[in-house]
Protein backbone atom coordinates (compact mmCIF):
# COMPACT_ATOMS: atom_id res chain seq x y z
CA UNK A 1 0.00 0.00 0.00
CA UNK A 2 1.16 3.10 -1.07
CA UNK A 3 1.05 6.07 2.16
CA UNK A 4 0.44 9.26 0.71
CA UNK A 5 2.08 12.24 2.55
CA UNK A 6 -0.06 13.87 5.21
CA UNK A 7 -2.19 10.60 5.47
CA UNK A 8 -3.38 9.83 8.88
CA UNK A 9 -2.63 6.35 10.30
CA UNK A 10 -5.18 5.21 12.82
CA UNK A 11 -4.23 2.08 15.17
CA UNK A 12 -7.15 1.07 16.49
CA UNK A 13 -8.03 -2.37 19.09
CA UNK A 14 -10.45 -2.52 21.82
CA UNK A 15 -8.47 -0.60 24.04
CA UNK A 16 -6.23 1.68 22.65
CA UNK A 17 -6.11 4.30 20.13
CA UNK A 18 -2.85 5.65 17.83
CA UNK A 19 -2.29 8.08 15.48
CA UNK A 20 0.13 8.66 13.22
CA UNK A 21 1.33 11.09 10.74
CA UNK A 22 2.96 10.27 6.99
CA UNK A 23 5.24 13.47 7.37
CA UNK A 24 7.38 11.75 4.15
CA UNK A 25 6.33 11.00 0.73
CA UNK A 26 5.11 8.23 -1.00
CA UNK A 27 8.25 6.55 -2.09
CA UNK A 28 9.69 7.27 1.11
CA UNK A 29 7.04 7.27 4.22
CA UNK A 30 8.00 8.60 7.89
CA UNK A 31 5.55 7.91 10.41
CA UNK A 32 5.40 10.80 13.00
CA UNK A 33 3.50 9.49 16.77
CA UNK A 34 0.41 12.22 16.99
CA UNK A 35 -1.56 13.05 20.55
CA UNK A 36 -4.03 10.10 20.72
CA UNK A 37 -7.50 12.04 22.01
CA UNK A 38 -9.46 11.62 25.24
CA UNK A 39 -12.40 9.32 23.40
CA UNK A 40 -15.89 9.85 25.03
CA UNK A 41 -16.91 5.64 25.25
CA UNK A 42 -20.10 6.86 27.06
CA UNK A 43 -22.27 5.38 24.29
CA UNK A 44 -22.48 1.46 25.19
CA UNK A 45 -25.45 0.40 23.36
CA UNK A 46 -23.83 0.93 19.97
CA UNK A 47 -22.69 -3.02 19.67
CA UNK A 48 -23.50 -4.75 16.98
CA UNK A 49 -24.92 -7.73 19.26
CA UNK A 50 -22.40 -9.79 19.28
CA UNK A 51 -22.95 -12.36 22.27
CA UNK A 52 -21.11 -14.44 24.52
CA UNK A 53 -21.54 -17.80 25.49
CA UNK A 54 -24.67 -16.67 27.75
CA UNK A 55 -26.16 -14.88 24.57
CA UNK A 56 -25.83 -11.81 25.75
CA UNK A 57 -22.46 -9.30 24.88
CA UNK A 58 -20.28 -9.04 28.44
CA UNK A 59 -19.91 -5.96 29.81
CA UNK A 60 -15.48 -6.23 28.41
CA UNK A 61 -17.21 -6.48 24.70
CA UNK A 62 -19.56 -3.42 25.37
CA UNK A 63 -16.63 -1.91 26.04
CA UNK A 64 -14.59 -2.95 23.21
CA UNK A 65 -17.49 -1.64 21.21
CA UNK A 66 -18.14 1.64 22.73
CA UNK A 67 -14.32 2.37 22.02
CA UNK A 68 -14.47 1.34 18.42
CA UNK A 69 -17.15 3.68 18.51
CA UNK A 70 -16.03 6.45 20.30
CA UNK A 71 -12.86 5.97 17.71
CA UNK A 72 -14.39 6.11 14.80
CA UNK A 73 -16.48 9.11 15.82
CA UNK A 74 -13.93 11.01 16.65
CA UNK A 75 -12.34 10.31 13.23
CA UNK A 76 -15.71 11.09 11.34
CA UNK A 77 -14.89 14.96 13.01
CA UNK A 78 -11.89 14.87 11.82
CA UNK A 79 -12.67 14.14 8.39
CA UNK A 80 -16.04 16.16 8.71
CA UNK A 81 -13.81 19.52 9.92
CA UNK A 82 -11.43 18.88 7.05
CA UNK A 83 -8.32 18.13 9.55
CA UNK A 84 -7.85 14.80 7.96
CA UNK A 85 -8.24 14.53 4.44
CA UNK A 86 -6.58 10.71 3.65
CA UNK A 87 -6.49 7.97 6.25
CA UNK A 88 -5.46 4.45 6.75
CA UNK A 89 -7.60 2.65 9.45
CA UNK A 90 -5.45 -0.33 11.10
CA UNK A 91 -7.83 -1.93 13.28
CA UNK A 92 -7.84 -5.65 15.24
CA UNK A 93 -10.31 -7.79 13.00
CA UNK A 94 -13.14 -7.57 15.30
CA UNK A 95 -12.94 -3.99 16.12
CA UNK A 96 -13.01 -3.14 12.72
CA UNK A 97 -15.71 -4.80 12.08
CA UNK A 98 -17.20 -2.52 14.53
CA UNK A 99 -15.44 0.31 13.19
CA UNK A 100 -17.01 -0.03 9.55
CA UNK A 101 -20.79 0.42 11.02
CA UNK A 102 -20.11 3.88 12.12
CA UNK A 103 -18.13 5.05 8.86
CA UNK A 104 -19.44 8.59 7.66
CA UNK A 105 -20.20 8.83 4.01
CA UNK A 106 -16.73 11.30 4.01
CA UNK A 107 -14.43 9.36 5.94
CA UNK A 108 -15.23 6.48 3.64
CA UNK A 109 -14.01 8.88 0.59
CA UNK A 110 -11.44 9.49 2.96
CA UNK A 111 -10.45 6.12 3.36
CA UNK A 112 -6.78 5.53 1.33
CA UNK A 113 -7.62 1.40 3.15
CA UNK A 114 -8.89 0.20 5.98
CA UNK A 115 -6.62 -2.72 7.11
CA UNK A 116 -7.70 -5.74 9.59
CA UNK A 117 -4.76 -6.45 11.75
CA UNK A 118 -3.50 -5.41 15.11
CA UNK A 119 -0.73 -3.13 15.31
CA UNK A 120 -0.81 -1.45 18.49
CA UNK A 121 2.62 -0.49 19.97
CA UNK A 122 4.40 -0.78 16.32
CA UNK A 123 5.98 2.33 15.58
CA UNK A 124 8.55 3.51 12.38
CA UNK A 125 10.29 1.33 10.43
CA UNK A 126 7.98 -1.90 11.76
CA UNK A 127 4.69 -0.50 11.16
CA UNK A 128 5.70 1.27 7.68
CA UNK A 129 6.65 -2.38 7.10
CA UNK A 130 3.77 -4.20 8.02
CA UNK A 131 1.51 -1.58 6.02
CA UNK A 132 3.65 -1.51 2.85
CA UNK A 133 2.81 -5.21 2.94
CA UNK A 134 -0.63 -4.74 3.49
Amino acid sequence: MQLPHGAVVALVDGKHFELHRNTGDESNPELAALVSPDLDESNKAGGAGRDSSSANPTGHQIDEDAHAAAATQWLNTQVLGHKIEKLVIVASPRTLGEMRRHYHKQLEVALVADVSKDLIGKTGPDLIAALQAA
